[in-house]
């Protein structure tokens, strides 16, 4: 499969690499909830994209919706525990969230799962990863964007007002506290012209 990106103005280099994690910065988003966003921990993330995009054994689901068979609008590939990563600097990303955000979570990120938004159609509904922690068990998901930026969208569950985070060109988003419990996050649809995107979210043992 072959994809097109508009290149970013930041980010023009070939050499895929991570910088630092120490220019994470925290939002708190209330309930116990919060959000750390890092733009451009991946350099050469348009670079990246490519190779994901035309390498990855990208598969289109579906899924009953209402009584109906309804196609997943996008395409998926997931990696469990030990299983090889599609390229070297995904497993570097996922060691260094795992050591960084050791104290906070308690256990490594150990599983990768990835999302291909081929345009403004493509989308994801209102969701928390609950499964795999308890009701009262806190967990955290990672995300790294390659490709054009999409809004991550996130609101309360039980009402309130949210906020849209653009997410592309190599940004890094940690959803942690209550985050999977207590507040919800969606990719929506847009009508505007983007291109297309990949998410990489790195998870613990067991959640989704």
């Amino acid at each position: 499969m072959t994809a097109h990106i508009q290149g970013s103005l930041f980010d023009q280099g070939d050499e895929i690499r991570l910088g630092p994690l120490a220019g994470v910065r925290r939002t708190v988003l209330g309930d116990g909830a919060w959000i750390d966003l890092l733009p451009g921990w991946l350099h050469g993330a348009d670079a990246l994209f490519e190779e994901l995009a035309g390498n990855v054994p990208w598969r289109a689901e579906r899924r009953t919706m209402y009584d109906h068979e309804v196609d997943v609008p996008r395409l998926l590939a997931h990696y469990r525990e030990r299983d090889p990563l599609p390229h070297p600097v995904l497993d570097e990303a996922r060691d260094a969230l795992s050591a960084h955000y050791a104290a906070e979570l308690g256990e490594p990120f150990t599983t990768a799962g990835l999302c291909y938004y081929r345009d403004g159609r493509d989308s994801v509904a209102w969701h928390g990863d609950r499964v795999g922690r308890g009701s009262r068990e806190d967990t955290m998901v990672a995300i790294l964007s390659v490709g054009e930026p999409r809004d991550l969208a996130l609101r309360p569950r039980l009402g309130g007002p949210g906020t849209r985070v653009p997410l592309g060109h190599g940004d890094l988003v940690v959803m942690g506290g209550s985050c999977q419990r207590t507040w919800e996050h969606a990719v929506p649809k847009t009508a505007k012209g983007v291109g297309p995107r990949i998410s990489v979210q790195f998870r613990p043992r067991g959640v989704r």
